[in-house]
């Protein structure tokens, strides 16, 4: 699953006056085995972490109305829920690329792994609507700071291989949110009916994701990434001398002024828009469908067979991008399905509902699109960490309207007409911006201090 395509393959090969790290190792005694091993335990790392990622978010929406009921939350807090993760991933997401220079990427991810079940297991029981809230943004927070250092993760460890990790971190993530929106109904009534129960029960799987990364915490396993070791073999031919292990720990990276480069800019309003129709599927369209006369049980049925959507594809579309030299194409070709899944939406929405299901499970597939090319657009692993703090944060910022913009509209209206035109009107500036990022060029070339 994880093979290589010849052409991605050919499009990141480390250059060949580089020694690899796995060509360092096989020197030593058990070098390469123990490389094999940490390569291994990465792997299952980055997916547990993977399946973290929104489970904190769909559960709150399987059991809101449970939730609301028993903490006294009001109709107008309940509908601010729905943009506090936005809000909550641009705030702390802007702050992991200081944190992972300072404590190293993989210590930060297990950190937020624990926040994430800390605030999970804390929030339900935690006695009133702040506290509720306080749980959830300590949980939404280790979800922050993991989103932005997932793709630089992937480009330090995994170069030559981008788009299939990308594109497997993408998959565990909309597995990720469908089985929470999927059982977490069923678990709660299996284990007794209690709300409190079915949402803290979650932070078991963010207490599993911790322990692959304890191993990287102190980064003792973390070799240098190419351009690091680049610069690394730079600096020790012009010294004549060998720096030692401390250099190999600590790179001095140049610092990139995003806000100039039009494709950062591009880039982070992509982010933006689909992370905008993605919130509005995942609070709206159930509700869509049952104003439609769908039964309740089959519109949450559609509701997850578009978040399972993501899962195959979350793997093929990351592999495909790192083969074109542009991906303006697979941006307008998902823009397509989801201009066609709302005009059906609104045309017709009970009589082709499964068809408009599917046809929005793909559109929502520009969201492992933008995350392989935030680890395309860069050519570094410092400069990954730079474009993906900024790409996110701002481009989290942008969607934060738009669920409640939905709401507004079809509460004054009292129909779904101009809350799905608003849909459409968005996704055609999603496709432009989009057709920009993926142009072939990297971001250092504009942002250079």
């Amino acid at each position: 699953m994880m093979g290589l395509m010849p052409s991605e393959e050919t499009r990141t090969m480390t250059p060949p006056t580089v020694r690899s790290s796995a060509a360092h190792d096989a020197g030593k005694p058990g070098g390469t085995s123990t490389r094999a091993w940490t390569m291994r335990l990465l792997v299952l790392g980055i997916v547990l972490s993977a399946l973290n990622l929104r489970p904190a978010i769909t559960s709150l929406g399987a059991l809101l109305e449970e939730v609301r009921d028993g903490l006294g939350m009001s109709g107008s807090v309940a509908g601010l829920l729905t943009s506090v993760p936005p809000l909550c991933f641009a705030v702390f997401g802007v702050m992991a690329p200081r944190l992972a220079r300072r404590f190293g990427a993989g210590a930060v991810v297990c950190a937020g792994m624990a926040a994430i079940a800390t605030g999970l297991l804390v929030r339900p029981y935690a006695g009133g609507t702040a506290g509720f809230l306080a749980g959830s943004a300590l949980a939404l927070m280790g979800i922050a700071v993991s989103n932005v250092l997932m793709p630089v993760i992937v480009k330090h460890w995994f170069p030559d291989r981008v788009g299939s990790m990308t594109g497997l971190y993408s998959m565990a993530l909309a597995l990720g949110t469908a089985l929470a929106a999927a059982v977490t109904v069923p678990l709660t009534d299996a284990l007794g009916g209690s709300w409190q129960t079915g949402l803290a029960l979650w932070a078991g799987l963010a207490v599993a994701a911790v322990l692959p990364w304890l191993p990287f915490v102190r980064g003792r396993a973390t070799p240098p990434g190419p351009g690091e070791k680049a610069a690394e073999t730079t600096t020790q031919q012009t010294q004549g001398s060998d720096p030692g292990p401390a250099a190999h720990t600590r790179v001095e990276a140049p610092r990139l002024r995003m806000a100039r480069s039009r494709t950062a800019w591009a880039l982070a309003v992509f982010f933006g828009l689909q992370a905008t129709a993605a919130y509005i599927t995942m609070g709206w369209m159930a509700q869509i469908f049952r104003d439609a006369g769908v039964p309740a049980g089959t519109a949450g049925l559609l509701l997850a067979v578009t978040m399972v959507m993501g899962v195959p594809l979350a793997f093929v579309i990351p592999r495909l991008a790192t083969r074109l030299p542009q991906q303006g194409p697979i941006v307008l070709a998902l823009g397509v399905c989801g201009l066609a899944g709302y005009a059906g939406l609104y045309l017709a929405p009970a009589a082709g509902a499964w068809v408009w299901a599917l046809l929005l499970g793909v559109a929502n597939c520009a969201f492992p699109l933008a995350l392989t090319m935030v680890g395309m657009r860069a050519r570094t692993g410092p400069g990954v960490a730079q474009l993906s703090a900024f790409a996110q944060s701002t481009g989290y910022l942008i969607s934060i309207p738009g669920p409640l913009l939905v709401g507004v509209l079809y509460q004054h209206s009292g129909g779904w007409g101009l809350p799905i035109a608003l849909m459409s009107a968005l996704m055609i500036p999603q496709m432009a911006v989009g057709f920009l990022a993926g142009r072939d060029r990297t971001v250092e070339d504009e942002a250079a201090r």
